[in-house]
């Protein structure tokens, strides 16, 4: 059980790495933006991987707490990204 929770850790971590990377580099917002959203995801993964290692149930609830908070904020992105794409039409809303 050990080693399969070192790989599932160690997938975690790479794949932690490598959305930080593109957070980092852009080039354009939209993929800063998915790279947060996905870093939100991978701590959530982490959290319920770490729970189940653990047996402390009370990270589920952080993880819950940390993709409602991951959802909202992609949602409140996505409707300014759409409120400004109507303002460059002219369009009223």
């Amino acid at each position: 059980m050990n080693d399969l929770v070192l790989v599932l850790h160690l997938g975690v971590g790479a794949a932690m790495l490598l959305a930080l990377w593109r957070l980092l580099r852009g080039p354009r917002l939209a993929d800063r933006v998915i790279a947060l959203d996905l870093l939100a995801t991978i701590a959530v993964g982490f959290l319920a991987l770490r729970a189940a290692e653990t047996g402390h149930w009370l990270y589920l609830d952080i993880a819950l707490g940390i993709g409602l908070i991951g959802f909202v904020g992609t949602v409140a992105w996505a409707a300014f990204v759409e409120q400004r794409a109507r303002e460059a039409q002219g369009e009223e809303l």
